[in-house]
């Protein structure tokens, strides 16, 4: 057996923050195509959404340091046992990891930054309240006012999974480039990849 695991979002992209749009809705379709065609030596683990599980949704975006402060590691740390039991149990042969470009807990390779201590907490509370159409809006004066930029560390929850589980094959799935990251997933799965994928 082989487990594939793979962050919610990419499969259902009704859990991004800010509610999906077409590039979450394209995502999540043509990798159920994908996981259609794997054969019987594959599992799929989806863990619990890290984000959703600490702040619920809808949630305004939010950078790694934010969500260090919010408490983001204990609630990580939960989500990378469960898929640790769930390895030890199984006992897979290989272990393909897949994450989000950019995002603060999911990410592999890159995750977003930004100052903690300049960043608006209460519009985490206020965007519960907010229609679709007003939370993208928000979402990107948001993004714009908090200077978010993408650097090269994983987000917190694919720093704890690369720490317990160096073995595992990471894949960092970049939503603004579907078909590049369809294209170096798909050629993992085929042949059992060893090494990290950026």
């Amino acid at each position: 057996m082989n487990i594939l695991v793979i962050a919610p979002c990419l499969l259902s992209p009704f859990y991004v923050y800010r509610g999906p749009k077409e590039k979450e809705y394209e995502t999540a379709k043509r990798l159920r195509e994908l996981l259609g065609k794997l054969d019987d030596e594959w599992q799929v683990l989806v863990y619990p959404c890290p984000e959703f599980e600490l702040i619920g949704w809808p949630r305004a975006p939010a950078s790694r340091e934010v969500y260090e402060k919010l408490g983001m590691r204990e609630r990580a740390k939960v989500i990378a046992d469960f898929v640790g039991r769930v390895l030890t149990e199984e006992k897979p042969e290989k272990v393909v990891f897949v994450g989000v470009k950019g995002s603060p807990t999911c990410g592999v390779f890159h995750t977003s930054s930004s100052d903690p201590e300049k960043y608006p907490y209460m519009a985490m509370q206020e965007f519960f309240y907010l229609g679709k159409e007003e939370r993208l809006k928000r979402s990107k004066e948001l993004v714009g006012e908090q200077g978010f930029r993408l650097v090269e560390i994983p987000g917190i929850l694919f720093e704890i999974l690369m720490a317990r589980f160096p073995e595992g094959v990471y894949v960092e799935f970049d939503k603004g480039d579907i078909e590049e990251s369809l294209n170096r997933l798909a050629n993992i799965l085929e042949h059992h990849g060893s090494q990290q994928v950026r």
